[in-house]
């Protein structure tokens, strides 16, 4: 199998799928392969933080141009997946010098292989349906070899199935569960979102602190609509990783200086089944202090680009100025496109991970801050 990622989030969903279980783990270029039976791909979509979808590749040949695409197709044995009263959707990825024509185009020349091989054979055609189809297929042509895959997962993983309520450029589950896991919190400190928004980042870290499947919430994935969907089997799973679910130990909340922001955490909390666990207040970053005791991880998504209409270089020398000040005893990481902004902060960094959002270029940077000065914790490790 296949999941797909967001471009550097590979190696957090590498060694998501090593502890889960998965078998021979490859990573690739926002992907990663592995091997797995029926339960385990079960599994991968009700627990992977960082994977946008699970497929399942049926068939690889070589293509030269679309003649061999519609041949190659052709020859498959569509009955083991659909019949003529199923409806299916096709989505396609091209990176080859062999193929001048666009995804979309991809997509309906492999559409009309599909539909003319069942009608040729039973005079019947099965219908397309972009939106809650009985089959997703996936078409990948890498230079001159074409994958044919089904989409185990159906929509997106991003879509957990807890957001009700969003703001402007609302951070992707994905990203905002990479980030988490990136950062290296494990549920054993404190958590801050010093900036919420809608509340997802901080969903996200408390699923990974209560080791609450990330796809828990999730109405449906399509496997389940496949012929041989194993619903005994897949409730088995549910229910073994609900068992392992744990209560966080330490303090995790979120500030936000918008009313209407912590209006929609909070009704996004309440949806996720989080809203014992995390702290949602109505607070300006910019004068606030750190008031929970000991280690803290603090974790924020800061407005940018079409988000951000303020003065940038005041911004950041802001997020600076409060984290020296008010915030001792605590591992900062934010995620910035502007990338320039960051020399603002005033601080220096001691990470650096570049990351996509989306279409943007990004960063996403650590700072550590002591309780004393820099100089003395290096001087005294043990303090």
């Amino acid at each position: 199998m296949v999941a797909t990622t967001m471009f550097g989030l590979e190696e957090v969903l590498e060694t998501e799928l090593k502890n889960l279980g998965a078998v021979d783990v490859k990573k690739g270029v926002r992907n990663v392969s592995f091997y797995g039976d029926t339960g385990f791909m079960y599994k991968a979509n009700i627990s992977l933080r960082t994977a946008i979808r699970i497929l399942k590749p049926i068939k690889t040949f070589k293509v030269f141009d679309e003649e061999d695409l519609y041949n190659g197709l052709q020859k498959l044995n569509w009955e083991k997946y659909m019949s003529t009263d199923s409806t299916f959707s096709i989505g396609a990825v091209v990176n080859s010098k062999f193929f001048t024509s666009n995804s979309h185009y991809i997509s309906l020349k492999s559409k009309d292989a599909i539909v003319d091989y069942f009608r040729h054979k039973y005079h019947k055609r099965p219908n397309i349906d972009v939106k809650h189809p009985d089959l997703k297929i996936h078409i990948h042509i890498q230079k001159d070899v074409c994958t044919v895959s089904l989409d185990s997962s159906g929509d997106s993983l991003h879509k957990r199935g807890y957001r009700t309520s969003t703001n402007i450029a609302p951070i992707n589950e994905v990203l905002a569960a990479g980030l988490v896991l990136l950062s290296g919190y494990d549920g054993h400190s404190n958590f801050i979102d010093p900036m919420c928004g809608s509340g997802t980042i901080l969903i996200e870290a408390t699923m990974i602190a209560c080791n609450i499947p990330a796809n828990i919430n999730r109405p449906e994935f399509g496997f389940e609509k496949w012929d041989d969907y194993d619903e005994d089997l897949y409730f088995k799973i549910q229910d073994s990783l609900l068992k392992k679910i744990v209560n966080p130990q330490f303090k995790i909340m979120g500030f936000d200086k918008a009313p209407s922001a912590v209006r929609k955490a909070k009704e996004n909390v309440e949806s996720a089944n989080l809203d014992e666990f995390i702290g949602i207040h109505h607070v300006n970053f910019f004068n606030s202090v750190k008031e929970v005791f000991g280690s803290t991880t603090i974790l924020f998504n800061p407005p940018y680009g079409e988000r951000l209409n303020i003065d940038t270089e005041e911004f950041y020398r802001k997020i600076g100025d409060t984290l020296k000040h008010g915030y001792p005893d605590s591992r900062v990481w934010f995620i910035t496109s502007d990338i320039d902004a960051l020399k603002h902060v005033g601080l220096r960094t001691s990470r650096r991970i570049p990351l996509k959002n989306g279409d943007l270029d990004c960063r996403f940077v650590r700072y550590d801050m002591y309780s004393g000065s820099r100089k003395a914790k290096k001087q005294n490790p043990d303090n």
